[in-house]
């Protein structure tokens, strides 16, 4: 019954802008908080913006002031607003709980992700 579905990725220019959705399952936003990740190529899958239930938010320190993240907890979805998109934000987009949750509960389901791909 769980559900991860990122969409939104695609090429886009450097200074460019992009927004993910993620369709996820009941379940998942039940947890408390949400989390966007991404992996680049060749390196290790990393949390870049994280969402409280009530709406708090925090982002690792190369996104913070270019992304935003928000849920819409009526429609189950999350989004990622990101804009002046430099080539270091290539990766495959990921939507989850947060660390916490993951850790805490033994979760480890995973959607397909979404490319993002920053080029001129």
């Amino acid at each position: 019954q769980v559900q991860l579905v990122e969409s939104g990725g695609g090429l886009v220019q450097p200074g460019g802008s992009l927004r993910l959705s993620c369709a996820a399952s009941g379940s998942i936003f039940s947890i408390n908080a949400m989390g966007w990740y991404r992996q680049a190529p060749g390196k290790e899958r990393e949390l870049v913006a994280h969402i409280t239930t009530t709406g708090s938010t925090s982002y690792t320190y190369s996104v913070r002031g270019r992304f935003t993240i928000s849920r819409d907890n009526a429609k189950n979805t999350l989004y990622l607003q990101m804009n002046t998109l430099k080539p270091e934000d290539t990766a495959v987009y990921y939507c989850n709980a947060d660390p916490g949750v993951l850790r805490y509960y033994g979760m480890d389901y995973w959607g397909n992700g979404t490319l993002v791909t920053v080029s001129s």
